[in-house]
């Protein structure tokens, strides 16, 4: 997909036709950057009035505290947004980070100018802030539901959380997510070795199937 499709695909410009997504990206300052594997695209403490939306691969939106020690807030894949929030507060310094997951393309709008009166007063600018405020909403969930997964006492039962969450959302008991082992740990805050060995136990229980990225989840023992 070129840029305009890719667009198109991501919830802030739903509803709008590619000729009013061009006029919009030159009122909003739109700005594309690539980065490679590993490279921070947004600092915490940093100020933005920015938002990304990534264009290509996937970014990920981190936690750091003091010892370097990471936890994975959630991901960003291509027509997803991240640092909404905060370019739209303006004086928030950022509490998170943001990293290219893979080689990644990003593209910045300025959101400030989204809120500003537009000289055309078009209707499709005030569809996007419309738009926009869906993704805020989306957003809340996203995290109230991490919080849900946080709150479960064991490895097993955070896996568990997360992966019936995941199911759900898929509509399927196959489906796959957007971790790998480790990224799974961080995002789930477990020790990854720890967190294998319960997938290799939920495995041999019969609990659910797994290969890499891809799973299939099972009927639960009655023990459960």
């Amino acid at each position: 997909m070129n840029d305009i499709q890719v667009l198109q695909s991501s919830q802030l410009f739903e509803g709008i036709e590619p000729e009013q997504i061009q006029v919009l990206l030159g009122c909003l300052h739109a700005a594309v950057n690539t980065y490679q594997k590993g490279e921070f695209i947004l600092h915490r403490g940093e100020p933005t009035r920015r938002m990304g939306i990534v264009l290509e691969g996937t970014a990920h939106i981190i936690k750091e505290d003091f010892w370097g020690n990471r936890v994975i807030l959630g991901p960003s894949g291509p027509g997803q947004l991240f640092a909404e929030s905060y370019a739209c507060l303006g004086s928030e310094n950022l509490a998170v980070s943001v990293v290219a997951a893979t080689t990644a393309r990003v593209m910045f709008l300025d959101v400030v100018s989204l809120f500003q009166s537009c000289t055309t007063a078009c209707d499709f600018h005030t569809r996007m802030i419309r738009n926009l405020t869906r993704v805020l909403a989306g957003r809340n969930l996203m995290l109230t539901q991490k919080v849900e997964h946080m709150a479960q006492k064991t490895t097993r039962e955070k896996l568990l959380s997360y992966l019936s969450g995941e199911a759900q959302r898929a509509g399927s008991a196959s489906f796959s997510i957007p971790y790998d082992r480790q990224e799974l740990a961080d995002y789930l805050s477990v020790d990854r070795s720890a967190m294998c060995t319960e997938l290799s136990k939920l495995q041999r229980q019969g609990v659910l199937r797994c290969q890499k990225k891809q799973f299939e989840l099972l009927e639960l023992p009655r023990e459960f």
